[in-house]
């Protein structure tokens, strides 16, 4: 029988294997420019075949290599984080069952195979968000389960609506488009909002924190979030066909929410957290400006940086004995030096650092945006989410390493070999994964002719935004009474706009008080006492006559049968 160390470094090595075979065919598919479709025919019967399809292109190798090497390392990881758990196999195999739904999802072309995965991605993800079974937990998973289900009806809706076409391969009507078509691609759209947790849905992204550390390494940086941004990048040729403006205001408005709530967050996931709703953010409204190739190569660097930063957090974390303050964390250079390396890197990574891994999108992504033609607000909203980016990311930085001396006696520190391996190679690919992906994808150089003000522009807000998230930590807003001062502007800001109040007991608030009332008046009120309890005759005859039933059915059925019988014989 194998052991628990055997089970994780097996699957471990088997997806890092897998995740580099498949990222290499990958680029030779994008070199050669090279695709396979696959119809692998199940069965056939008079006429009616059932088939599974399978799309291989340079985009979903690609993807799945990266999502395999990132899921590697984390399983890999997890042997050491989850090994005093006693259900540690059980997580194994959630966390394998869920990469390899992600898998089923990236490779389909189909939208009833994507449904599989979509679904296999929500079911698996709401097991191992309560898998620490307490109260908290079960309402985190409840609110992210629900809140898939919105995509899922929404996928389901658009399966309906493909009858119009002849098949539900959506890649074969990307070329086409017809007025009708607006309503699919809504669908498409509600169902990635939901899954990337897009304005009015953005509660569940922070609330899935209650999951293991490893949980969310994977769900924040290759899988779940990610899922609703590639079905949108696979639908873009759709999506160019008709005015974005909306949908693109409300990416912005989550990419602006959630940098502004991560300057006033004091819980180290929580901001790591807010800090991928953001990149969402950016990913979605690159999308909607009409690029959905620079919106990938993001989606690929960010999941290298932020499965890297997750693992660092629960380091520190478990460390802390779970603490997730960061104003009890500070000079923990001293202490964990590789892992604050690895913590230095990756988030140096997320601001856009010069030739750091997600410099290479975030640039490009900041000058197709500058060179695009739309108005100022757009403009001003970029920029100045970016410099909010940098701002959250040296408060975290200052808070955790540069601040006071500020944890408890006990906590005993230690690196953990097995965690260090698994950052290595994170670390490795958010310092060059950036440059390796670019010049793979963008083989001819991208020019942007800009005037040098707006080239500059980027570094600009980069350093502004370092400057302010030094400054906010240094005048420590969560002890000054500054956010006193303006308390509605920071709750506000703080709180995600108020939006997991709307999400949770706004929605259902009124209609738990009307079932309280109708509780009241029927079933323990008249109702119960003209019914149940009742002086008059009928209802007691009533209930002998059921009880009768009830215990004699038996009896009654023979009855009824020998009846019968006579009747049809006369």
């Amino acid at each position: 029988m194998l052991n628990k160390f055997s089970v994780y470094l097996l699957g471990s090595l088997s997806l890092f294997f897998l995740g580099v075979s498949s990222f290499l065919v990958g680029s030779f598919f994008l070199v050669w420019d090279y695709v396979i479709f696959m119809d692998w025919e199940i069965l056939s019967m008079n006429g009616c075949s059932i088939t599974m399809t399978f799309l291989f292109d340079w985009i979903s190798l690609v993807f799945v290599g990266c999502v395999f090497v990132i899921s590697s390392m984390v399983i890999y990881y997890s042997e050491s984080y989850m090994g005093s758990d006693v259900d540690r196999v059980r997580f194994y195999f959630l966390v394998f069952l869920f990469v390899m739904s992600m898998m089923m999802m990236i490779v389909s072309p189909n939208l009833m195979s994507i449904l599989i995965g979509w679904d296999g991605l929500g079911l698996v993800s709401y097991c191992l968000v309560i898998y620490f079974q307490n109260y908290k937990s079960y309402s985190a998973g409840m609110l992210t389960i629900l809140t898939n289900r919105v995509g899922d009806v929404a996928i389901l809706l658009s399966i309906a609506w493909m009858l119009n076409f002849g098949s539900w391969h959506y890649i074969f009507y990307m070329g086409m488009w017809d007025y009708w078509e607006f309503y699919l691609i809504s669908l498409i759209v509600l169902a990635g909002f939901s899954s990337s947790a897009q304005i009015p849905f953005s509660s569940w992204l922070p609330a899935a924190m209650a999951a293991p550390t490893p949980v969310s390494s994977l769900v924040h940086s290759s899988t779940l979030v990610t899922a609703g941004v590639y079905l949108l990048i696979r639908f873009s040729e759709m999506l160019s066909n008709f005015n974005c403006s909306f949908i693109l205001a409300l990416s912005m408005m989550t990419m602006f929410m959630a940098g502004l709530g991560a300057n006033l967050e004091f819980d180290l996931s929580s901001i790591i957290a807010l800090s991928t709703l953001s990149q969402l953010g950016l990913m979605m409204s690159i999308l909607f400006l009409g690029y959905p190739i620079l919106s990938f190569l993001h989606l690929l660097t960010h999941a290298f940086f932020k499965a890297l930063l997750f693992l660092c957090a629960g380091v520190m974390i478990h460390c802390m004995n779970d603490s997730q303050d960061i104003r009890y964390m500070g000079a923990m250079t001293s202490y964990l030096p590789f892992t604050c390396t690895c913590f230095c890197i990756s988030n140096m990574s997320l601001c856009g650092l010069p030739f750091m891994s997600g410099f290479y999108s975030k640039d490009l992504i900041l000058e197709a945006m500058t060179g695009s033609g739309y108005n100022f607000f757009v403009f001003l909203i970029f920029f100045v989410s970016i410099g909010l980016t940098v701002s959250y990311t040296f408060r975290v930085i200052y808070y955790v390493m540069f601040y006071n001396v500020n944890m408890h006696v006990c906590h005993g520190y230690g690196e953990d070999s097995i965690m260090m391996k698994s950052m290595i190679v994170l670390a490795l690919l958010a310092i060059s994964g950036g440059s390796m992906l670019s010049w793979l994808i963008f083989s001819v150089p991208e020019l942007f002719v800009l005037p040098l003000h707006l080239k500059l522009m980027p570094l600009v807000f980069i350093f502004l935004g370092g400057w302010l998230g030094y400054e906010f930590s240094s005048v420590n807003l969560g002890e000054f009474p500054l956010s006193l001062r303006f308390y509605f502007i920071s709750f506000f800001s703080g709180s995600m706009w108020f939006m997991p109040y709307f999400s949770t007991f706004m929605l259902y608030g009124k209609s738990f008080y009307l079932s309280k009332m109708y509780y009241e008046v029927m079933d323990g009120g008249w109702g119960e006492y003209v019914v149940s309890s009742s002086p008059l005759l009928f209802t007691s005859s009533l209930s002998k006559l059921m009880n009768y039933y009830q215990f004699n059915n038996v009896k009654i059925y023979m009855m009824v049968f020998v009846l019968i019988f006579i009747f049809s014989l006369i």
